[in-house]
């Protein structure tokens, strides 16, 4: 079971009152809308290289799909299996068995290895310790059986997956999903290093551009106004 402290960060389970969780309601709402057009169950999370804030968008989409006032069962698997850091956000023992488990060994039960955090409705599938090369994992037709298992049993799945140009992982799983959010670090991120990144996605498959670390947040601009909306603001940002 996961512990009930998780970081602060992760807004939407924290503090879903404040400006930041409205954000990602935001784009929970925009999910929502694209699936009305199109099957929209399974999505992974990434960004063009490491550091740009694709694991805390993955976990904060998953918090704010999970309080929709329709109840939605999600789960949020840790598919970045080089660096994993869904465990690490959350909480959870870092060497608890995982996705790697239910790939490389066929006993391994869905059960077994879900996390289920009851006072946020949320179920999270860590990384798990991986032995094997990642490309075989990531080709085994037991992902497709998981993904298959977890689409009936789910509302929504989200898949924190690694950066696109360092490694070839998230395009091998992107064939797999039903779309992908590309998370950027605004002002940051070379548009270049975009331009390569989507490159390797079907456009067919992108969902949209989250763009993360914005050097001037809405709300500091909007604070005379707004503030009354967003109490919790004050513990956001401490």
């Amino acid at each position: 079971m996961a512990k009930t402290k998780v970081d602060p960060h992760l807004v939407t389970l924290t503090s879903p009152g404040s400006f930041a969780a409205e954000q990602y309601q935001g784009l929970r709402l925009t999910i929502e809308r694209l699936r009305r057009g199109r099957p929209l169950q399974v999505i992974a999370v990434t960004s063009p290289a490491a550091g740009e804030g694709k694991t805390l968008t993955a976990i904060n989409l998953a918090g704010a799909l999970a309080r929709g006032a329709d109840g939605a069962r999600v789960l949020l698997i840790d598919a970045d299996l080089r660096r994993p850091a869904v465990s690490r956000q959350l909480a959870i023992d870092q060497f608890s068995q995982g996705l790697t488990e239910i790939i490389e060994n066929p006993a391994t039960t869905l059960e077994s290895v879900t996390h289920t955090m009851g006072s946020y409705n949320l179920s999270i599938i860590p990384a798990g310790l991986r032995k094997g090369a990642v490309h075989q994992i990531l080709r085994s037709p037991r992902l497709d059986g998981l993904l298959g298992e977890v689409r009936r049993r789910y509302d929504f799945v989200v898949l924190d997956t690694p950066p696109l140009l360092p490694v070839f992982d998230s395009a091998l799983l992107a064939n797999a999903v039903d779309g992908v959010l590309v998370v950027v670090a605004a002002n940051q991120t070379p548009r270049k290093l975009l331009g390569e990144a989507l490159n390797m996605l079907d456009p067919s498959k992108v969902l949209g551009i989250v763009f993360n670390r914005d050097a001037k947040p809405l709300f500091g601009y909007y604070d005379a106004y707004y503030k009354d909306y967003f109490p919790e603001q004050a513990v956001t940002e401490a």
